[in-house]
């Protein structure tokens, strides 16, 4: 679908007297009007739910990581599963966003929005978890490569070094996308705000004033920075995945980790949007704007995504079978049929067995049918990280140094809380922006005005 010329777009967004742009303002700003019960018993738990995980998160910082349950041979808890685990949520936002901008895929307008508000904030969710890992939090500008007189510099062959500046950059992109998308919603915002809500919008509207020349320049922005993040969703997750592949620790060292790992992201990005923008269609009354051809897509996706996994986790059966490696294939027999089976078979059936029932198209828009699912599916892939983490881990190479690896309730309450964190975020930014993209909606309105469709859909 090629774009309408940026003088169509300002004079669509300028005109006062078009009844159909009137009412999308009115529909999608209406979201930021005024208090729904159900958002704020949910802004009420998310900030009991952060409040439990600070204090938790004090008395961890006061007494040491003991009190997390870390012991050898399990140095990488819950603490590392969960920032793979929002690392990779993070990955449906740019997907979503930049990917289907570049193929002009027109159903992502409505939900681009929602993917790109997850991305940012799960990011800075798992951007969280290094820090809580090393225990002393003040010791964070380790990580960093700054010249210091200690001549102590950070290790650039670790991985984990590689991951701060993937983090990073995946951030810094992300976050200007998303912030050069909203300009044009802001401006939406400004125009019917008073008060302090009007101060606010003036500045980060940046004088946007909806001109055919801002609009191009708008355009341009938003072509270059997806070009820009395209290759991010693939990178990210794949140094990501090097974390593990570039160790010896069997079940690690795979060269399969890569795509497998960046295949899982999407899968679990695109579950995570489904679970998030299904309550706020139905709360918000957003179904003329999230309709049902937007949830078959993303089931299509997640159905697409879900035989990828299921490939990847018989490849590595297979492989750890046929290499004759006696350390692989116990480590991998230990996986499905030892101490931690339960989460060996959580992982399959939630990722693999269950998505395979979006090949029923009613399914594909059956909404609470799908809610479920999805909630499903993002259990399975934190369950699919601690299987790959504490497996290896607690069954290495010698068997007298094996042991058996409980999370403690100090690791469930601030994964607990990072779910709260998350929300907490998210419900906040649902009173303040828009949470679909105006612009983009009416983008499709005139593009199907012009081409004779009677709607944007």
């Amino acid at each position: 679908m090629a774009p309408p010329p940026a003088s169509a777009i300002a004079d669509a967004m300028n005109a006062p007297g078009n009844p159909r742009e009137s009412q999308t303002n009115v529909d999608i700003m209406a979201v930021t009007k005024g208090f729904h019960w159900p958002w704020l018993i949910a802004l009420l738990f998310a900030l009991s739910g952060v409040g439990l995980a600070a204090a938790t998160l004090a008395w961890q910082t006061y007494e040491g990581l003991g009190v997390a349950g870390y012991q050898a041979p399990v140095f990488w808890g819950v603490y590392i599963i969960t920032f793979v685990f929002w690392i990779g949520i993070g990955h449906a936002g740019t997907l979503i966003s930049a990917i289907l901008f570049l193929f002009r895929a027109k159903w992502r307008n409505a939900i681009n929005r929602g993917a790109e508000t997850m991305t940012v904030f799960a990011v800075l969710t798992a951007a969280l978890f290094p820090l809580i890992h090393i225990g002393r939090l003040w010791k964070f500008y380790f990580l960093l490569p700054y010249p210091n007189q200690r001549y102590l510099w950070v290790n650039f062959k670790s991985p984990l070094l590689w991951d701060v500046f993937a983090v990073n950059t995946y951030l810094t992109i992300s976050l200007l996308f998303f912030l050069v998308g909203l300009i044009p919603d802001i401006a939406v915002a400004r125009d019917r705000a008073v008060g302090w809500k009007k101060a606010v919008y003036t500045v980060l509207a940046g004088g946007w004033q909806g001109t055919g020349k801002q609009w191009k320049a708008h355009n341009r922005t938003v072509l270059h920075l997806s070009g820009i993040a395209t290759p991010l969703v693939l990178s990210v997750h794949s140094i990501v995945s090097w974390d593990f592949a570039m160790s010896i620790v069997p079940g690690w060292h795979a060269t399969i980790f890569a795509p497998y790992f960046v295949a899982g992201a999407i899968f679990g990005g695109f579950a995570m949007v489904v679970v998030v923008m299904i309550p706020v269609r139905r709360i918000f009354r957003l179904e003329r704007y999230i309709t049902d051809y937007h949830f078959e897509n993303m089931s299509r996706f997640i159905l697409f995504t879900s035989l990828i996994c299921g490939y990847a986790y018989g490849a590595e059966y297979f492989i750890a079978w046929y290499s004759g490696v006696e350390f692989e294939q116990t480590s991998f027999w230990q996986r499905a049929f030892g101490p931690y089976w339960f989460s060996t078979w959580c992982m399959i059936v939630f990722n693999v067995v269950m998505p395979q029932l979006l090949w029923i198209k009613k399914l594909r828009t059956n909404l609470p049918f799908l809610f479920i699912l999805c909630f499903f599916i993002n259990l399975g892939m934190w369950f699919e990280r601690y299987v790959i983490i504490i497996t290896s881990l607690s069954r290495e190479y010698v068997p007298a140094a094996w042991g058996l690896y409980i999370p403690s309730t100090v690791e469930l309450i601030v994964l607990t809380g990072s779910f709260c964190w998350f929300s907490m975020f998210f419900l906040l930014f649902l009173k303040m922006f828009p949470i679909i993209a105006i612009a983009e909606v009416k983008e499709l309105e005139i593009h199907a005005k012009e081409h004779g469709h009677g709607g944007a859909h």
